[in-house]
């Protein structure tokens, strides 16, 4: 069984969390968690949050053990851009882009719910 969680609009590139979040990608939860820790990031930091939601979300709601979870699915897409001017050389004015992402983790225990 599978439970997830979501962070939309967090105040990160898609870029830059993306290098974080492959590192623990297909990994169990503890294993995942101890990287988290250990990266010094903003990305890992913001990753860890979603991650320990997930997990909440699969004990909490779905009575899954906590041990036997492991990160099935992991992605982070493009939120949207916010637009800012600074004002450059000679009096010109450019623009600056502060990207934002949507952060995805799905955990799962391995079973499939039976239909029927």
């Amino acid at each position: 069984m599978e439970t997830y969680a979501i962070h939309k609009g967090a105040m990160i590139a898609p870029r830059k969390a993306r290098m974080t979040l492959d590192l623990i990608r297909g990994k169990n939860i503890k294993e995942a968690t101890s990287i988290l820790l250990t990266t010094n990031t903003k990305a890992s930091r913001l990753i860890k949050k979603v991650l320990d939601s997930a997990v909440a979300n699969a004990v909490n709601n779905l009575g899954l053990v906590e041990d036997k979870l492991y990160i099935s699915t992991a992605y982070i897409n493009e939120g949207p851009t916010l637009k800012r001017s600074k004002i450059a050389s000679r009096g010109s004015v450019d623009r600056r882009d502060k990207r934002t992402s949507h952060i995805y983790i799905e955990v799962s225990d391995g079973s499939s719910v039976k239909e029927g």
